[in-house]
């Protein structure tokens, strides 16, 4: 692709290394921006400066926060005996959207996968335990995506907790395998809550 400007070869050169922007849609921003009233994007490069340097992750779960602590878990009327166990941000927001769940979350942070390097020691997985053993949690709900990634995770987490004296349930498999959690409709997610089972039931089907 030929540029008439350097400063528009760069500016199209950083949008499409977000995922999912080949070169054509960078083009498509960058020129777009470069249409709207310089306040507007004023506004938006501050959006973004500000989102990358003040961003915090919550402290109790791991969710992106504004404040040490998250808006979930300092709210004084979730259900803090229920833990939902989640791979990051997106699955937290999708859960919420559902409106069918009103517990804790921790946010893992990834899956378990060792084609692409990530091992159990890259996963917010000590803290979900020191959490178990100083909070009153009575259940553990996995909420994984249905994927090879996912259901190993789960194995791994289940053999960690099964010595705490709480429930381990797993969403129901509403979910097709190989099924991406953010992906799903908000109301089969949240069935999936709602109709969760117990882990070991869910092993042995």
């Amino acid at each position: 692709m030929n540029f008439s400007s350097k400063l528009l070869e760069g500016a199209v050169a950083e949008f499409a290394k977000l995922p999912g922007v080949g070169q054509k849609t960078a083009l498509r921003l960058v020129l777009h921006l470069l249409n709207q009233d310089k306040d507007d994007v004023e506004r938006f490069s501050t959006a973004i400066n500000k989102l990358r340097n003040e961003i915090q992750f919550c402290s109790v779960c791991h969710n992106i926060a504004d404040q040490p602590v998250c808006e979930i878990c300092s709210a004084p009327k979730r259900d803090r005996s229920l833990v939902c166990v989640v791979e990051d941000t997106r699955d937290v927001m999708a859960i919420e959207n559902t409106s069918q769940y009103n517990g804790l979350y921790h946010v893992l942070g990834a899956l378990i996968s060792p084609m692409d390097g990530v091992g159990p020691a890259d996963l917010e997985v000590d803290s979900l335990i020191e959490r178990l053993r100083t909070d009153e949690v009575k259940e553990v709900i996995f909420a994984l995506s249905a994927t090879m990634e996912g259901d190993t995770t789960i194995f791994y987490l289940h053999k960690r907790l099964k010595d705490f004296d709480i429930s381990i349930s797993t969403i129901a498999r509403g979910i097709a395998f190989g099924g991406e959690l953010e992906y799903v409709d908000e109301i089969t997610l949240g069935r999936s809550i709602t109709t969760r089972v117990p882990y070991e039931s869910a092993i042995t089907r």
